[in-house]
């Protein structure tokens, strides 16, 4: 039994996360050395892998022609947007902010496009291999041929999710052919269920959360020794997938003419659920960056659970639930009670830290954006603004932030519908007092 007093004597912070309090978080294990069991050489593997899939994803999903079937999301500058955060916190936001703008990655608009589409990819082309019908040098087009389709469609996918995740898998594992199952939480959003049905999936929802609803779809994968379950609490191939982010901004930011050293320091702000998709982008950013770039992760008040995790040691040990706090956000995305068994782990020395934000916060940041920049983001996807002012106070008198550059990763946002948009919005203005 979790003694929640002995847990507040050792850890004063956790009593600020069960009242609600928004904290920023400064991870004490930060930057020190430790080994991990991945590194540089398997972001680079999975990148390969996602170019040997370029031509399938041109044949199977034209909207990717524009970028040769990469999937890829731009890096945007938003002074518009930095200055109205400016004036809003009667302070200045120092350096550059910029969206790296995941909700519009290609065929499920959100972050999951990238570790939820790479471990589908990675399984089929296992299978498909194995059974002596590709080849490595193959034109992996010919994956839309038939015979694949026929191949794959005597296995299944499954996985649990609040939303994302299942979309991104969902439709690129039926597009392959793969019978897909989808394990949903109370939380996730009906358009997404609809979506997923429409596409052919199979959607099982639980009057329950996250944790208990992934519980449930895992044991029933394991009952059926030809589906392969994608687990987001522990899966190190969707972690490899979202690191290869790295790569690619590491260009972005050359293009832009944008440095990052000692002097130009880079912060990097991640929405946090189970942790896995910030978890394995942060992996990516320090191998790429190394110490000139520091990430955060970004969580509702009511419901931290990786600040929780991680700031107690107990990581997917522990779950909001457990100190009573209730799990109630408007961040779908993000409504997960336990972190995932990798995330504190890896993120013990590679993460700087991590704050919490109230929901009407996150809200009025994804009214501001849409105000300023015009561009449409889902809830939890407007996280990374909601703690710039608190982070940028708690960090002030180490870092050189006049220099620095901001990079809020957008995770979300492009495929929701319209009706739900504005209602998100209208949301957002009242509390900007529009």
């Amino acid at each position: 039994m979790l003694d929640v007093n002995k847990l507040v004597q050792d850890f004063p912070q956790v009593d600020q996360l069960i009242e609600g309090q928004p904290l920023f978080w400064q991870n004490p294990d930060y930057q020190q050395k430790a080994a991990l069991p991945i590194g540089l050489a398997n972001i680079f593997d999975a990148e390969a892998r996602f170019q040997r899939f370029a031509k399938y994803f041109e044949v199977a999903f034209p909207e990717t022609l524009p970028t040769k079937g990469i999937l890829e999301s731009p890096l945007i500058p938003i002074p518009d947007m930095q200055t109205a955060i400016s004036r809003s916190q009667a302070q200045p936001l120092v350096g550059q902010l910029l969206l790296k703008a995941d909700n519009l990655l290609p065929i499920s608009g959100s972050i999951k496009s990238r570790g939820g589409i790479y471990e589908v990819l990675k399984f089929a082309e296992k299978i498909a291999v194995e059974a002596g019908i590709l080849v490595y040098e193959d034109n992996y087009a010919i994956l839309a041929n038939s015979e694949f389709k026929e191949l794959f469609s005597q296995y299944g996918i499954a996985v649990g999710s609040t939303g994302n995740l299942g979309l991104s898998i969902g439709i690129v594992a039926q597009k392959l052919g793969f019978q897909t199952t989808v394990h949903m939480s109370s939380d996730a959003a009906q358009w997404k269920k609809d979506l997923l049905r429409a596409k052919g999936a199979v959607v099982v929802e639980y009057d329950d959360n996250f944790s208990n609803a992934i519980t449930a779809g895992r044991k029933q994968a394991a009952m059926d020794p030809k589906v392969y379950f994608i687990d987001d609490e522990g899966s190190v191939d969707l972690f490899l997938g979202y690191s290869v982010a790295a790569l690619r901004l590491q260009g972005q930011l050359k293009a832009q003419g944008i440095k990052v050293d000692e002097e130009h320091p880079l912060f990097v702000y991640l929405p946090a659920g189970v942790g896995g998709s910030p978890g394995g982008v942060a992996f990516g950013l320090k191998e790429v960056f190394g110490k000139n770039v520091h990430p955060i992760f970004a969580e509702p008040t009511h419901i931290p659970s990786v600040t929780l995790g991680m700031m107690t040691g107990l990581n997917d040990q522990i779950s909001v639930y457990d100190v009573g706090i209730d799990g109630i956000t408007k961040a779908d995305g993000l409504a997960v009670g336990r972190p995932s068994r990798i995330a504190g782990k890896f993120m013990k020395t590679l993460l700087l830290g991590s704050a919490t934000f109230p929901d009407e916060q996150m809200m009025a940041e994804l009214a501001r954006l849409y105000q300023t920049e015009k561009i449409k983001v889902e809830p939890s996807a407007a996280s990374g603004f909601a703690i710039l002012k608190q982070c940028q106070e708690a960090l002030a008198s180490e870092y050189p932030l006049a220099n620095s550059t901001h990079i809020v990763w957008s995770t979300g946002g492009a495929m929701v519908p319209s009706t739900d948009f504005a209602r998100y919005l209208a949301d957002g203005q009242a509390e900007l007092g529009n």
